[in-house]
């Protein structure tokens, strides 16, 4: 049992709680609570961290038989290795998924892709949100920019209540080429814009689509909605001028989705 906050695996912890530059270079990431580490396939956990307290939960041992590292911590060092305010006493160490374009790209069955663009989203609830409404909606993969806040962030993993283990991403480098790419292989791109030209629910998204959604204070780069193919708006009522960054790519995810269960 580990009993010492000094000890070198619960450093380790912290720094990958605290530095997404660690969290890069080793491919690891931490993921907290029951639902979240249950969800996690035993061959990406390297570690799981259980506390004194948690053995005697009565998930803990269908939990901890699927893994192959499991370390007892006391309920002191648990807390100590935890980002929450009331930790449920179990965290896993996880290997990172890693994607490829051309798997987002790729049209699964007959459903051709169903995207989300990410310019310099800085607030984890939001990325959190859009990742996990996502889901919901059926998008095929996630686009981010590295202005983007890290996906796996503490708080962006929690947040999306581990969408984050199914719904493929990518980080690119060269968001304005890797755009280009999308519009060559034929995907249709759409700017949510303050001066956007149609209202969103006037467009189809059931070919090949892709949501641009920009920074929570700034919105889009210059560079980046002149790439779209259509601005397109969400009308407001009253003095409301724009939506939180998260509701607006749930309103735009879901009218597709819509669209493409009425399809044909």
């Amino acid at each position: 049992m580990i009993a010492s906050t000094a000890n070198k695996q619960v450093k380790y912890v912290n720094a990958l709680q605290k530095k997404s530059r660690l969290r890069r270079e080793e491919g690891l990431f931490v993921a907290e609570g029951l639902r979240m580490c249950g969800e996690i396939p035993p061959e990406r956990i390297q570690t799981l961290y259980i506390s004194e307290s948690f053995r005697k939960n009565p998930h803990c041992g269908k939990l901890t038989e699927r893994v192959r590292q499991v370390e007892v911590v006391t309920d002191t060092v648990f807390e100590a290795l935890s980002d929450t305010r009331t930790p449920q006493g179990v965290l896993a160490v996880v290997r990172q998924s890693h994607y490829t374009l051309e798997q987002l790209i790729k049209e699964k069955g007959n459903i051709p892709p169903h995207l989300m663009v990410l310019e310099q989203i800085q607030d984890p609830g939001n990325l959190g949100t859009i990742l996990r409404a996502g889901e919901g909606a059926g998008v095929t993969g996630i686009l981010m920019d590295e202005g983007t806040v890290d996906i796996y962030s503490p708080k962006v993993a929690r947040s999306t209540m581990g969408s984050l283990l199914r719904v493929p991403f990518v980080c690119v480098e060269n968001l304005g080429q890797t755009l280009d790419e999308l519009k060559s292989r034929g995907v249709r791109l759409y700017a949510a814009h303050l001066q956007g030209s149609r209202d969103y629910d006037r467009e189809d998204y059931r070919g090949a689509t892709a949501f641009l959604i920009g920074n929570e204070a700034g919105g889009l780069r210059p560079e980046t909605a002149d790439r779209a193919d259509v601005r397109i708006r969400i009308p407001m009522m009253g003095q409301v001028e724009s939506l939180n960054a998260a509701v607006a790519a749930s309103v735009l995810m879901f009218e597709a989705a819509r669209q493409r269960r009425n399809r044909g």
